[in-house]
């Protein structure tokens, strides 16, 4: 590890993105300080009031278990080692697009299907014990201390055990407080330019339940994924996690909203294009008292590459900079991207880091926004800006899904984007075209 040249390091949010940032700072500063506003942080692997999606359906993408490993050495196989189960994302998956399976066959992309609860809490325990991290909860930060000119962010204010704390002599501020975070408004009362913003309204709602597995259940796969598409707005998930459960999943969009109830999951369940989320339901022992049910009316993505003033010492990182609809399971793997941009960014210093990480993280973001964006502005009732669509594009790849269903290769560069390791325009080349009918 090399010698830090920084001082002190404030990142707001003890969530995934948090860690993963703190995990990036520890190498450049000689203190960086981890702010959570839950009063205790769990001990073992559990959900927390302040990760209240962690209970939902999450699949680390392969580009994101290839980010992980290399932030924290070893981590996929001490998983592993903790039950998470790992499976060819083609081979072993059953993906339902547009009304369709994508065809079968090996594609040598390795998912783990681990639960948010025990990533997070493996991830957690690994940047607890590095020697200059040290993660505080019952510590929400309710503003920013900044020099007099506000040109510099010199620490936060929090809220701890009721009382209100100055942390200061900071060097860098890193928000990874999520979708709830308050930075604009900070920037805002500072006089910093309105921060533009993207939004993407779906208004999604799905709830989820855990059951016993049976490794011989849906003849040995390891999940099915059952896409919702225009004229058909319900959707499931099943998948298999650690200590052999299966966490199963059904959504609705525009106000199609699933039950809580099992009669009524099921036979919501029994209405989508595959039985296999109603199977396991029916079929298995439930080991939850009740499901958890959650809302996500819009991804929103804000532009901070585009604002032409903003003060140094200060970052927005993860879901408090853009938060994707979570059927995709882009935003672990999208805050590993960043963290390791930060951590890359930081051994040429500190000077003018904003502009610099909002720049490079702008180029990765637009990724899976384009993704979102060409999907979900399909639906008829989606509010957002459609202005950047291409008709003969989005025919096209209409086209390329319908054809994936019988076709491996086109199966496998289809899963190819959706797991991030290639862009969006692999599936415009010449080889995947061809493949294509007209």
């Amino acid at each position: 590890m090399r010698t830090p040249s920084n001082g002190r390091a404030v990142v707001i949010g003890a969530s995934l993105a948090g860690l993963l940032a703190a995990r990036a700072l520890h190498e450049s500063f000689e203190e960086v300080v981890v702010l959570d506003r839950d009063a205790t942080l769990p001990e073992r692997p559990e959900t927390r009031r302040g990760v209240p999606q962690s209970g939902q359906v999450h699949g680390l993408l392969a580009r994101g278990r290839q980010e992980l490993d290399v932030l924290f050495e070893g981590l996929s196989p001490e998983l592993i080692g903790l039950g998470a189960p790992t499976c060819d994302v083609q081979d072993e998956m059953e993906w339902w697009v547009d009304g369709r399976p994508l065809a079968k066959g090996p594609c040598g992309m390795i998912g783990l299907a681990v639960s948010r609860p025990l990533l997070e809490f493996a991830i957690r325990r690994r940047v607890a014990a590095l020697p200059n991290v040290e993660i505080r909860p019952d510590h929400a930060v309710t503003g920013l201390v900044t020099t007099p000119d506000g040109d510099r962010v010199t620490g936060v204010v929090a809220l701890s055990a009721g009382e209100e704390t100055t942390l200061g002599h900071v060097d860098l501020v890193v928000d990874a407080s999520g979708r709830g975070s308050r930075a604009r408004h900070w920037l805002s009362r500072l006089g910093y330019p309105a921060v533009e913003e993207q939004r993407i309204e779906i208004q999604l709602t799905y709830a989820s339940r855990r059951y016993r597995r049976d490794p011989g259940q849906l003849d040995g796969r390891y999940g099915t994924a059952i896409a919702s598409y225009p004229g058909k707005l319900r959707g499931g998930f099943v998948l298999a996690q650690e200590n052999n459960t299966w966490i199963t999943s059904v959504s609705g969009w525009f106000g199609a909203v699933p039950p809580t109830d099992e009669a009524g999951m099921i036979e919501w369940a029994e209405q989508l294009d595959s039985p296999d989320v109603a199977t396991i339901m029916r079929t298995s022992e439930p080991l939850d008292e009740g499901s958890l049910k959650m809302r996500y009316p819009a991804s929103t993505r804000f532009r901070y590459d585009r604002i032409d003033r903003f003060p140094a010492g200060f970052l927005v990182t993860g879901d408090a900079m853009c938060s994707f609809n979570p059927i995709y399971g882009q935003g672990m793997t999208v805050a590993a991207l960043e963290a390791t941009i930060l951590g890359r960014l930081l051994k040429d210093g500190t000077d003018d880091l904003a502009a610099r990480f909002f720049g490079e993280t702008a180029t990765v973001l637009d990724v899976p926004w384009t993704t979102v964006m060409a999907n979900d502005l399909r639906f008829p009732d989606a509010i957002g800006d459609r202005s950047m669509l291409d008709p003969e594009r989005g025919a096209y790849l209409l086209r390329l899904r319908a054809a994936a269903a019988d076709d491996p290769e086109l199966a496998r560069a289809f899963l190819r984007v959706t797991q991030l390791i290639d862009p969006p325009a692999a599936l415009f080349a010449p080889s995947i075209a061809s493949r294509v009918p007209a």
